[in-house]
């Protein structure tokens, strides 16, 4: 199982309080006042080492760690891997799912073994870890509720790396709200 730590902040404020019509600065009718427009984006980077092979790790604390911080009550977070050979999603973290399902149900679905064009192209050996992640997906939405992450009892949000390598990967955590 890998580890993961927060790394850097930046806050960016954003009032919408006037527009621009043909050149005049000025408000659109019926708009609200801008007090009632006002909202935070936070971005914090959490930083996680996995051990590739369909390695599961669980991001949970550090993206409510990451909520925590921000002070933001009610919004969205959203999770961002960088990178094509890795996915975000959620699931219950207990051993039968992280160290065999999961890892079985991707080898029925793209099987590392199998012949992919992409490791024909680039002369590497990743083809599946590719297709893997492009199936999963690189993000996650999850509302933000009295400043927690909505999840259940037994929901977990898990970073899945299919590359072939140990890797650092790099989720970013952006929490929108106020």
């Amino acid at each position: 199982m890998g580890g993961g730590y927060l790394q850097t902040e930046k806050i960016f404020i954003i009032i919408f309080d006037k527009w621009s019509v043909n050149g005049t600065k000025t408000r659109l009718p019926n708009t609200p006042k801008p007090s009632t427009l006002l909202f935070m984006v936070v971005t914090k980077n959490i930083q996680v080492r996995t051990k590739g092979n369909c390695d599961v790790v669980d991001i949970t604390p550090q993206a409510a760690q990451a909520v925590a911080e921000s002070g933001i009550k009610a919004g969205i977070a959203t999770l961002f891997n960088v990178g094509s050979t890795a996915a975000i999603t959620t699931t219950e973290y207990e051993p039968g799912l992280v160290k065999y399902d999961i890892k079985a149900a991707f080898e029925k679905i793209a099987p590392q073994n199998d012949r992919y064009e992409h490791e024909k192209t680039w002369h590497d050996d990743n083809g599946h870890a590719h297709v893997r992640a492009t199936l999963l997906g690189p993000s996650l939405v999850v509302p933000v509720v009295d400043g927690k992450l909505t999840l259940g009892t037994w929901q977990q949000i898990v970073l899945i790396d299919f590359d072939t390598r140990l890797r650092n990967r790099q989720v970013v955590c952006q929490i929108i709200g106020d």
